[in-house]
């Protein structure tokens, strides 16, 4: 089998030719990503449920705005929680169905030492990690930067994910710590691409109906 590059920790932004309307105009940012399959939540889809209607304990440490993210059409009974630790801190850990497999994948990331973790988190890159949602909040108050709920996530098998690419219907950046927090999600699609210093920066002006162009 070809080894993968692990993507983990990268944005998925989707190509204006992506047809399914699951991911038109989505952000993805890959939990996990190897051989087996990759995992990820969508950034920039918030629904009107707020927090605390189903998380009431973790709603005060959640950012701007206060609602929960639908992550992708996988498990939406499930909830992940995605957070930031200021300063490069350690990472997270993963609540619901393939969070559980996302953090061990992710483990040897950056080459964390799970010592230097706050209890109830794994980092996944950098200071973005998942949190367990089933850790009490004020183990992690004092640490954490910002917290986003998602209501299910995006996966994809064994060479799904790549097949995607070389059909053109991903743009793949880095990701930054503010994407995961960002309060104004409905224009991260072109945020993010407007930052890319590359023809990329371009496709940020695509029109949202191109028959209007």
């Amino acid at each position: 089998m070809t080894e993968v590059s692990s993507l983990t920790g990268r944005l998925l932004v989707a190509t204006p030719a992506l047809a399914d309307p699951n991911f038109d105009r989505a952000v993805v940012l890959l939990l996990d990503h190897d051989e087996e399959g990759s995992l990820g939540v969508v950034l920039n889809r918030p629904t009107p449920v707020g927090v605390a209607d189903i998380l009431a304990p973790w709603a005060a440490l959640a950012g701007e705005p206060g609602v929960v993210f639908q992550g992708g059409p996988v498990s939406l009974d499930s909830a992940l929680g995605v957070a930031v630790v200021p300063g490069g801190g350690e990472g997270v850990v993963v609540s619901g169905p393939g969070a559980e497999a996302a953090a061990e994948g992710s483990a040897d990331s950056d080459h964390a030492s799970p010592g230097d973790e706050p209890l109830g988190w794994r980092r996944v890159h950098g200071a973005i990690g998942l949190v367990d949602l089933e850790a009490p909040p004020e183990l992690l108050a004092a640490v954490l930067g910002s917290l986003r709920i998602f209501a299910g996530y995006a996966g994809w098998g064994p060479g799904q994910l790549e097949d995607e690419l070389v059909e053109g219907a991903w743009y793949v950046v880095e990701s930054e710590p503010g994407d995961v927090s960002s309060p104004d999600p409905e224009q991260l699609w072109r945020a993010v691409l407007r930052r890319q210093r590359n023809e990329l920066a371009m496709v940020a002006t695509y029109p949202d109906d191109p028959s209007l162009n």
